[in-house]
C-alpha cells in the first residue's frame, strides 16, 4: 500500500481517537456516558441508528451476499426498513413517551419495570451476549477488509488493530463519541460508495455489457433466493428493532418522541434502497472482477478460492489509484466503527445498569459509575476480539447474534409493552425458552467454513447420506464452495454426543423455532398464571 494511502488513513484514525478523548473531558455521569444527556437531534440519531444497524458488518456482509447470490440480497434490508418504520409507529410512543422511563439507560430496565428483577437480569444477559457477539462481528468485519485489501497485514494482525481502535475511543468518550463519530463516518461511506467505490468498479469490470456476458443471468435478479431466506431475516432482523440495546439507548438519548421517530424514519429509508442496493451492487462487482481473474495477483485466482466476503476489499484494493484507495478504506472502516462502537456501548450498558449496580451501592456518584462503565467498556471490548479471532464469518455471527438476543428478548418485550395479561412468569419462562432452543439447534448445526477442503465436505455427506437426503445434488459439477453453501442451508443438526443428523422442518433457521416456541410458552402461562405486577 502506497504511503499517501497509508497517511490518510493514519489521519483518518487519529481523528476518530480526537473526538473520543473529547467527549472523554466532557462526560460527566452515566447520563453522559450512556444517553448523551437525552437532547441529541433527529438526525445525528437517525445516521447514528443507521450507520449502527448497517455499519461494517451489514457491509462486508452485503457484499458477500452481492458477490454469491447478487442483487437480490438487496431484500435483506428491507426488513430493516420495515423493522424501523414498525418500531417508530408502535415503540417509540410508548417508550419515550412514558414518564416512568425519562431516567432509563437499558432495555433490561423494562423488563424490571413490567415482570421483576430475575427477568430483567436473564434479558440483561441475554442482551449483553448478544451485543458481545455482535460487537465481535464488527472486529472481525474491519480484520478482513484490512487483509483483504492489505495482503501484508495477516488477518489476526488486522483483529488487533481494529479492536483496539474501536474500544479506545467508545471507552474515553461513551455514547456522544458513538453519535458523532456515526454521523461523521456514514457521511464519509456514504461518499466513497457513491463517488469512488461503485464508479471505478464499474468502470474497471468493463461496465454493463462486460457485466451481462460474466454473470449467470439470476445474479441480476430481484428473484434469486428462496422463501426461506425471506422467512429467517425477516424472523431476525424485523424483532431487533424491538430488542436492540443500542436503538433503545438512541430512544433515550432523543429530545423527545416526535425527535425520535423522524429518526427512525430517516434511518428506515437509508437502509433500503440506499445501502441495501450499494451493498449489494459492490458485491456483484467483485464477482465479476473475481470471474474475469482481477485477484490472481492477491492470491485467489477463481471464485472457488475466493472468500466471498473479501471478494469487495480484495477488488477495491485493484481498482482504486493511489489516495483514493485510502479514502475509501477510511470510508468502510468508518462503518465498521460506527457499528462496533455502538454494540460495545450497549454490552458495557447492560452489565454495569443491569448487573452490577443491581448488587452494589459502591459506585454511587456521577464520578464513580463513569469510570466504572469505562472499565466495563475495556473487558467487554477485550473479550470481543478475543471471540472475533475464533469466528470466520462476519454475516453469520451478526446473524447469530441478533438471533439469540430476537428468541429470547421478542416476545416478551411486546407482551409487557402491549398485552396486559401478561406476567412474570410468562417472561422469565419463554425468554429462557426461546433463548435456549436457539442456542442448542444453533451450536449443534452443521456449518461449514469458506476455506473447508473437498475431501471434508464430501466424507461428511456420505456420513450424513444414511439421515439426510442428498439425491438431487450432482456433486461432480459443484465447487467447494458451491458444496459448503448447499450445506449450510440445509439446516442439518447433529444430535451432542451422538452421531444422528436430522433437517429442521421446512429448512427454517433455528431462531424461527426459538420464537415459535417462546410465543407458545408466553402466551400459555400468560393465561395460566394471574397476573402479579
Amino acid at each position: 500500500m502506497h504511503i499517501i494511502d497509508i497517511s490518510i488513513f493514519v489521519i483518518y484514525m487519529l481523528a476518530m481517537l480526537a473526538v473520543g478523548y473529547y467527549f472523554l473531558r466532557s462526560n460527566t455521569g452515566m447520563d453522559d456516558y450512556y444517553v448523551g444527556g437525552r437532547k441529541m437531534s433527529s438526525w445525528h440519531i437517525g445516521l447514528s441508528v443507521v450507520a449502527t444497524d448497517v455499519g461494517g458488518g451489514f457491509s462486508i456482509g452485503l457484499g458477500g451476499l452481492g458477490f454469491t447470490i447478487g442483487i437480490s440480497g438487496s431484500w435483506m434490508l428491507f426488513t430493516g426498513l420495515i423493522g424501523a418504520w414498525l418500531a417508530a409507529v408502535f415503540l417509540i410512543p410508548k417508550v419515550r413517551g412514558n414518564k416512568a422511563f425519562e431516567k432509563f439507560h437499558t432495555m433490561p430496565q423494562l423488563f424490571a419495570y413490567f415482570f421483576d428483577k430475575k427477568t430483567a437480569i436473564a434479558a440483561a444477559l441475554i442482551s449483553a451476549v448478544g451485543y458481545l457477539g455482535f460487537t465481535s462481528s464488527q472486529i472481525l468485519a474491519g480484520a478482513k477488509l484490512a487483509s483483504g485489501t492489505f495482503p501484508e497485514i495477516g488477518l489476526n494482525q488486522a483483529l488487533i488493530i481494529m479492536g483496539v481502535i474501536a474500544v479506545v475511543y467508545t471507552v474515553m468518550g461513551g455514547i456522544k463519541a458513538v453519535i458523532y463519530t456515526d454521523t461523521i463516518q456514514w457521511i464519509i461511506l456514504l461518499g466513497g460508495l457513491i463517488l469512488i467505490g461503485i464508479p471505478l468498479s464499474y468502470y474497471s469490470v468493463g461496465g454493463w455489457s462486460a457485466i451481462k456476458k460474466t454473470l449467470d443471468p439470476e445474479m441480476l435478479s430481484l428473484t434469486n433466493l428462496n422463501w426461506q431466506d425471506i422467512v429467517y431475516w425477516v424472523v431476525t432482523i424485523i424483532p431487533i428493532w424491538f430488542v436492540g440495546m443500542t436503538l433503545y439507548q438512541r430512544i433515550y438519548a432523543s429530545k423527545d418522541v416526535k425527535t425520535a421517530k423522524k429518526a427512525w424514519f430517516i434511518a428506515g429509508l437509508f437502509e433500503w434502497p440506499v445501502m441495501a442496493f450499494m451493498g449489494v451492487a459492490l458485491g456483484l462487482l467483485a464477482r465479476v472482477a473475481a470471474d474475469q481473474g482481477m485477484f490472481a495477483a492477491l492470491g485467489p485466482d477463481n471464485i472457488a478460492q475466493a472468500d466471498p466476503e473479501k471478494g469487495l476489499p480484495m477488488m477495491l484494493a485493484t481498482v482504486l489509484p493511489v489516495g483514493l484507495l485510502g479514502i475509501m478504506m477510511s470510508a468502510y472502516f468508518s462503518a465498521i466503527l460506527s457499528t462496533a462502537d455502538s454494540c460495545l456501548m450497549a454490552s458495557s450498558g447492560n452489565f454495569v445498569s443491569d448487573f452490577i449496580k443491581q448488587f452494589t451501592n459502591k459506585f454511587n456518584t456521577d464520578k464513580k459509575e463513569l469510570r466504572l462503565s469505562q472499565v466495563v467498556t475495556l473487558i467487554v471490548g477485550a473479550l470481543a476480539l478475543l471471540l472475533a479471532s475464533a469466528m470466520e464469518n462476519v454475516l453469520s455471527l451478526m446473524l447469530y447474534s441478533y438471533a439469540f438476543m430476537v428468541s429470547g428478548l421478542f416476545v416478551p418485550i411486546l407482551g409487557g409493552l402491549f398485552w396486559k395479561k401478561s406476567n412474570n412468569n410468562a417472561a422469565f419462562a419463554s425468554m429462557l425458552t426461546g433463548g435456549f432452543i436457539t442456542a442448542v439447534l444453533q451450536a449443534n448445526k452443521i456449518t461449514f467454513g469458506t476455506a473447508t477442503k473437498m475431501d471434508e465436505i464430501r466424507t461428511f455427506i456420505e456420513r450424513a447420506s444414511n439421515y439426510v437426503g442428498f439425491a438431487d445434488l450432482n456433486l461432480a459439477e459443484m465447487t467447494p464452495g458451491q458444496m459448503v453453501n448447499v450445506v449450510n442451508k440445509m439446516q442439518i443438526i447433529e444430535l451432542p454426543f451422538s452421531d444422528f443428523l436430522f433437517k429442521l422442518p421446512l429448512g427454517l433457521d433455528p431462531n424461527v423455532f426459538g420464537i415459535f416456541f417462546s410465543a407458545i410458552i408466553f402466551v400459555s402461562f400468560s393465561l395460566i398464571y394471574p397476573k402479579t405486577k
